[in-house]
């Protein structure tokens, strides 16, 4: 598992747009910025959809304020399904809909999640970092079924 002081690694995910999904390198995506990520294990799912997604929403300009550059959300879902999610979620400009659709990202960070049990296959496991120039500074990893340290309020106060 990614601990505090690694590199991100490189994967290739598509980031949802107003032109649809466009494909982006993590490493790209993360260089010389300093990113709030958070992870949620599937699009549209009950915290996820209602608690996970709309705090960093609502509390954008907060987290920007407090320097961070961009917030990205990333599922094990396809960039259509991030699209569409972002557009009914309100996100669109305020944070950036990654899909991970073949789980690569969540593999190679460590943090995949066998959700077979549940009819969702591989998936990846709710959490938040706190990413400087591609360089993991936080990660607040969730146990089975909580939501709390990878809440935009918990990610706030360590800023």
């Amino acid at each position: 598992m990614i601990t505090t002081g690694d590199k991100l690694p490189s994967v290739d995910l598509m980031k949802a747009t107003a032109n649809g999904p466009e494909p982006v390198a993590s490493a790209d995506y993360f260089a010389g910025k300093k990113t709030v990520l958070f992870a949620v294990p599937g699009a549209y799912t009950p915290t996820c959809s209602a608690r996970h997604l709309p705090g960093f929403v609502d509390h954008e300009a907060d987290l920007k304020a407090k320097g961070v550059d961009q917030i990205a959300c990333i599922s094990v879902n396809d960039g259509f399904v991030m699209q569409a999610w972002g557009e009914s979620a309100g996100a669109g400009g305020k944070v950036d809909m990654l899909a991970d659709g073949n789980g690569a990202f969540a593999k190679a960070v460590g943090l995949e999640l066998d959700a077979t049990g549940f009819g969702m296959g591989q998936r990846s496991q709710r959490y938040a970092m706190i990413i400087e120039d591609g360089v993991a500074q936080t990660i607040n990893v969730e146990e089975g079924g909580a939501f709390e340290v990878s809440s935009a309020e918990h990610v706030l106060s360590q800023l």
